[in-house]
Parts: C-alpha cells; structure tokens; sequence
C-alpha cells in the first residue's frame, strides 16, 4: 500500500464551524464528507479536478448550457469544500457566463487544482 502524504494540516476555521476562507480547500469539510478515509479524500479530489476541468472545457463552447454544467460545478465544489468555485459557478449559474464570470471560475479552478496537487502528493 502507498504512503499518502498531505502536505497540509486542516486549517483553523473561526468559531469552529463554517467554510474555510485560508485555502481553495475546506479540509475540515472535506474530512467531514470523508469520514476522515485519507486515501477516499485524495480519490475524491482527483475526481473533481478531471470533472472542473471537463466543466470549464464544456463552458467555452458554443451551444453550451452554461447554467447547467456550473450548477454540476457547483455540486461537485460544494461536496469536497471548495467554496470558491462555489460562489464562481453560481455566479454563472444565475446570471449567466460572460467572460469575467466565466474567468473568475477558470481562476477558482487553477487554484484547486494546485492545492490538490500539492495535497496529494506521494
């Protein structure tokens, strides 16, 4: 079996409940949906990564239903605790994906995925 590594302690949430607002990732959150199964954790953040990135892929094309791929964004970001790409894809989902909102979302994405990167290291 290999080692999993996490590059990061859970964060310090205020009054010890509510999204985390120090990393793109709330890992108490995350832990929480887990049951605190390190290897389900570093599966599951590997699948949203793929997913945000088939999601923000589908959102630049033309016939696209914007406000149905960031509300399946939406989902996926809200159930590991990235609350980021959240507030990004409910931005496009109520109003619609012009190119700012569509761009904060791409940004929100990035960041994930970074601190997934380093998150899951081995």
């Amino acid at each position: 079996m290999v080692a999993i590594n996490i590059a990061f302690e859970a964060p310090e949430v205020e009054n010890g409940y509510g999204p985390c607002k120090a990393s793109p990732i709330d890992l108490p959150h995350l832990a929480s949906q887990t049951m605190g199964d390190k290897e389900l954790e570093i599966e599951v953040l590997q699948l949203f990564a793929k997913q945000a990135r088939k999601c923000l892929q589908a959102l630049t094309e033309s016939d696209a239903d914007q406000k149905a791929i960031a509300h399946r964004l939406k989902g996926a970001a809200s159930a590991i605790g990235a609350f980021h790409v959240v507030s990004a894809a409910g931005a496009i989902e109520e109003h619609g994906g012009d190119a700012a909102r569509i761009a904060a979302v791409t940004l929100a994405v990035v960041e994930t995925e970074h601190f997934i990167l380093k998150i899951c290291r081995v």
